[in-house]
């Protein structure tokens, strides 16, 4: 479920949104989403002051918390 809710908002964020890829890792206690965009769309991902994904690990951390009540962790890297 969370992978849905971040490719969906990535996708909506870049200009090649067929380069998005999203993983889940899971722990004990921390789920771990890495997203993968084009090197071109980084910048968009991240946003200027790192204001995007600010905001967007702030909104997959609310979804994550209230269905699994575990930590989340975002990594956003560029193939």
């Amino acid at each position: 479920m969370l992978v849905d809710v971040v490719e969906f908002l990535v996708k909506n964020l870049v200009t090649e949104p067929d380069m998005v890829s999203v993983k889940e890792f899971e722990d004990d206690d921390m789920i771990t989403l890495e997203i993968m965009v084009s090197n071109d769309d980084m910048g968009k991902v991240i946003g200027k002051d790192g204001k995007v994904a600010s905001a967007l690990r702030t909104v997959v951390k609310a979804v994550a918390y209230k269905k699994t009540n575990k930590k989340i962790n975002i990594n956003i890297d560029s193939f």
